[in-house]
């Protein structure tokens, strides 16, 4: 039998609700974790598609992608325990999901629509690998996690390089 496991991970609604803490479920698996920092360690499967509002059904892990956040932007060190983000990739009539209001918000006037974070976005925290390590978030790491949104679009969504002017632009607009 599987033993599933829970973590406590932030969750980003699309809809508008403030952001909010849940039990992100893990299961057992088989599969080589490839940020791993050593062989052999048991990686766990999280679910985060259990909080995905129109994601495709019975794709699993295949239907959501993940990012690491390792920094902030001019740091010079890492996070001692980083940032795993799940958001969703593929829905289930095939449509794209609905903009994240809440990371639309936080955005303000620095958001762009054609790098937008879609659907609800789930954030779990882990220490040496996102798969065989996860530790419990708290809603202290909010703000850290506001500061990482408002200057950062979603994955894929555009280039390094437009990222970077986004997160430019906060900055130059800030002094």
């Amino acid at each position: 039998m599987d033993q599933l496991t829970a973590f406590e991970a932030l969750l980003f609604p699309s809809d508008g609700r403030n952001p909010h803490m849940v039990a992100l479920m893990t299961s057992p698996s088989t599969m080589q974790d490839p940020h791993a920092p050593y062989s052999g360690v048991p990686v766990r499967v999280p679910h985060p598609e259990v909080y995905m509002d129109y994601i495709a059904e019975g794709l699993g892990h295949r239907a959501w992608k993940y990012h690491l956040v390792e920094a902030l932007d001019y740091m010079n060190k890492k996070f001692t325990h980083p940032y795993v983000v799940f958001y969703p990739v593929i829905s289930r009539d095939g449509m794209p999901f609905p903009i994240n209001k809440c990371i639309r918000e936080i955005q303000g006037r620095f958001f762009r629509e054609e790098c937008a974070w879609r659907g609800n976005i789930i954030v779990a925290k882990y220490r040496e690998s996102p798969f065989s390590s996860m530790v419990n978030g708290s809603i202290a790491d909010f703000p850290i996690l506001r500061n990482y949104f408002m200057t950062h679009g979603a994955p894929g969504a555009v280039s390094s390089p437009a990222n970077q002017a986004m997160v430019n632009m906060v900055l130059s607009t800030s002094q």
